[in-house]
């Protein structure tokens, strides 16, 4: 099973690297603005205060750039933060020339797993692959073409250094910029398990552990938009590709519905290279 884990692992993005290879916005915070004396402590807890929060939809953009190329993926879902589970909607970017077009890949997250449908590869089209997070060299903070909600505030429990950028406005709500850089080792000590494991291993798998990071937190403390910069080895390729993780939360205690497919449900046959 590990084996063929690692042989899907990189499965939204590795087929968008192959393609690579071949081819925020902060406010002047007002007079009466009184930002938290403490942003490093603020920032670690903000994952608690989604749990609080219970749900709420998002939509995700990962940007990626190498060798002068780049491209973006997209998602769309509803995450319930209490029971770590979420199902987004994911759009991949055309084809270099443009004249491919690509299925949205339905993807749940759940505490250690991502599943996907409609991943090709010769996975028949009403079958699920199941991935272990924890045996991805990035934890799926990138492989799936979308960062989990969930794990992008947590790891902000790894937070080092965190400055006060203002006050300022989004989709109608008032928020207060964050601007710093979080350490994935220390934010997966500070994780809960299926979470935790996944962060350990993008420690270990990324270019650097540091990741710089904006936050955007409403007067509640809610995370409303997150935007991670993130750094990893392309394959067999020199260099690295730069990665950009938006996450923008909202309509929080929307009604989440997600079931994890059944056992006969998941595809255990051999996944094509790409």
């Amino acid at each position: 099973m590990a084996e063929r884990q690692r042989r899907v692992g990189g499965a939204i993005v590795a087929g968008v690297v192959v393609c690579l290879g071949a081819g925020g916005c902060s406010g002047g915070a007002a007079a009466e603005d009184s930002p938290a004396s403490d942003p490093v402590g603020l920032l670690r807890h903000s994952a608690d205060t989604l749990e609080t929060a219970g749900s709420s939809r998002a939509t995700t953009s990962m940007e990626m750039a190498t060798g002068g190329t780049r491209v973006t993926i997209r998602g769309e879902g509803v995450y319930d933060y209490t029971r770590r589970l979420g199902r987004l909607t994911v759009t991949l970017p055309q084809d270099p020339a443009g004249t491919t077009e690509h299925r949205p890949i339905t993807e749940l997250l759940a505490p250690g797993a991502l599943f996907m449908k409609n991943r090709g590869a010769g996975v028949p089209a009403d079958k699920w692959v199941r991935v272990d997070t924890a045996a991805l060299s990035d934890g799926n903070l990138v492989t799936g073409g979308a960062t989990d909600p969930y794990a992008a505030a947590a790891l902000l429990r790894g937070t080092r250094t965190a400055t006060y950028a203002g006050r300022t406005e989004l989709a109608g709500t008032e928020v207060r910029h964050y601007r710093g850089t979080a350490d994935l080792a220390l934010a997966a000590k500070g994780a809960s398990k299926g979470v935790r494991e996944s962060l350990a291993a993008a420690a270990k798998g990324f270019a650097t552990a540091e990741v710089p990071f904006d936050v955007y937190l409403d007067d509640r403390g809610r995370v409303r938009k997150i935007r991670h910069r993130f750094s990893f080895v392309n394959g067999g390729q020199k260099g690295t590709v730069a990665v950009a993780s938006t996450t923008l939360l909202y309509d929080f205690g929307a009604p989440v519905d997600v079931r994890l497919p059944a056992s006969k449900d998941i595809y255990a046959g051999k996944i094509a290279e790409r």
